[in-house]
């Protein structure tokens, strides 16, 4: 895969103390929601990959984290976009949002999205967020369970040690839980960006095992929970 010429233009730190850069790039190198691309820095062993939390004239706003000891004017080797990433369905007419990371950054390209077509959209997160579109409602994980009945497609945002507490955070100890139509982006080291196949970031699905560097990092949402614990 072709690699292009990146540089970081500012950095960002947010309410959590999370870096975001503002990275120039160019445009057909944008990664789209769920996406991302691999960023290789001259001073780190280790790729890094960036998401998208807002296109910009002349590149993007990569979501936190980013390294805390990107500086502007820092070079980068920019491979992707890669993996998969989120697909809302046109006929998606209400949308709920759930972050269970710090931030909600890596799900508002899709908020933009489902307001574009003409869709509600509520956002549930228990951590400091930035600014939000006015048409974006926010609201605590607790009242996520209540969406369920609302929602006709669910977009999450979770690290893949919460997979198996999912249940518990969409109320499950208290109703018969079905499993929703929607997707899930997971969180993960890895440490190959999609090149080595090391298995670090090995999920087992229903389909058999996944990497989530390549098949993911977004999953439909019955592939990789099944409604148990």
């Amino acid at each position: 895969m072709r690699t292009f010429p990146g540089k970081v233009r500012e950095i960002r730190i947010d309410l959590m103390g999370q870096a975001a850069a503002w990275i120039i790039c160019p445009k057909k190198v944008i990664p789209p929601p769920g996406r991302y691309l691999w960023a290789s820095h001259p001073g780190a062993i280790l790729g890094t990959p960036l998401f998208l939390e807002r296109a910009l004239e002349d590149g993007f706003l990569a979501a936190p984290p980013v390294p805390l000891s990107w500086e502007p004017g820092d070079r980068l080797t920019l491979r992707g976009p890669l993996g998969r990433g989120f697909k809302l369905p046109l006929s998606t007419r209400r949308l709920a949002l759930a972050s269970f990371v710090p931030g909600a950054a890596r799900l508002l390209p899709l908020a933009g999205q489902a307001i574009q077509i003409g869709a509600e959209a509520a956002l549930y997160c228990d951590f400091p967020l930035p600014g939000l579109p006015s048409a974006l409602e926010a609201s605590p994980l607790s009242d996520l369970p209540e969406a369920l009945d609302w929602a006709d497609y669910l977009a999450l945002d979770l690290s893949l040690k919460q997979l198996p507490l999912l249940r518990e955070y969409l109320g499950g100890d208290t109703r018969n839980l079905a499993i929703p139509p929607g997707q899930a982006l997971l969180s993960t080291d890895i440490p190959c960006g999609g090149t080595a196949e090391c298995g670090v970031c090995a999920i087992k699905t229903r389909r058999g095992w996944k990497l989530i560097c390549e098949d993911g990092p977004v999953f439909e949402l019955g592939e990789v929970w099944d409604g148990t614990v």
